[in-house]
């Protein structure tokens, strides 16, 4: 599929929250990258493999600080306009592995997350593609700050939706995941080069700012 969108440099992390090499996700992810190139943006693309970190700890935290595959997060994320992530469904919920380098991302200071932009993606031979686990991912990312985009993209019964070339089978279907990333990127690139606001952002439940809970980036 040719397109020759014109936009304002971007770069963007994708990655999938599976740590299988071939799984549905990696090849969502896959596809994703190809759009976001072909609609004149930058893919860096990376593997979950990258981001695997061991649970997270206080005390290893303390004595060790970040280890390599959350200090690699946090690179891509620091380095990148916004991120994209295809992530299965677990139970009804995010993979362990993704929230727990989530988790550990979230301690560095500024925290990364903060005012990114991300696309939230999912393939599952389900009937409701993965769904309810992006709906989960969604609020540890905007408790962070993150600005997710609103519509997500979910492909059921994935396992049949592919075609011989590995795109999406399905013509609407294919169009509507183009349609995605492009607005997608059209939100990035706005936000990025054409900002008519900034703003510091601050949360705390009604008591004075404590360095303890609260999360302040300014």
């Amino acid at each position: 599929m040719a397109v020759t969108d014109q936009r304002e440099p971007l770069k963007i992390l994708v990655f999938s929250a599976s740590l299988r090499g071939e799984s549905l996700n990696t090849r969502l992810a896959r596809l994703a990258a190809d759009a976001i190139d072909r609609h004149g943006a930058t893919a860096d693309v990376r593997s979950m493999r990258e981001f695997d970190t061991p649970s997270y700890n206080g005390d290893v935290e303390a004595s060790k600080g970040m280890p390599p595959g959350a200090a690699a997060l946090r690179e891509r994320i620091e380095a990148a306009d916004g991120f994209v992530i295809a992530s299965p469904e677990y139970n009804a919920s995010m993979p362990g592995a993704l929230k727990n380098a989530i988790d550990w991302v979230s301690r560095a200071r500024p925290q990364p997350f903060n005012e990114r932009h991300g696309l939230l993606l999912s393939a599952s031979p389900s009937m409701v593609g993965g769904n309810r686990g992006l709906w989960s991912l969604r609020v540890p990312l905007e408790h962070l700050g993150a600005r997710i985009y609103p519509d997500m993209f979910s492909l059921a019964q994935a396992h049949n939706a592919f075609d011989d070339t590995g795109g999406i089978a399905d013509e609407r279907l294919r169009g509507r995941f183009e349609d995605t990333i492009a607005n997608f990127l059209d939100l990035v690139e706005a936000s990025t080069h054409y900002p008519c606001v900034k703003r510091a952002w601050v949360e705390f439940l009604g008591e004075p700012p404590d360095p303890a809970v609260d999360r302040v980036d300014m």
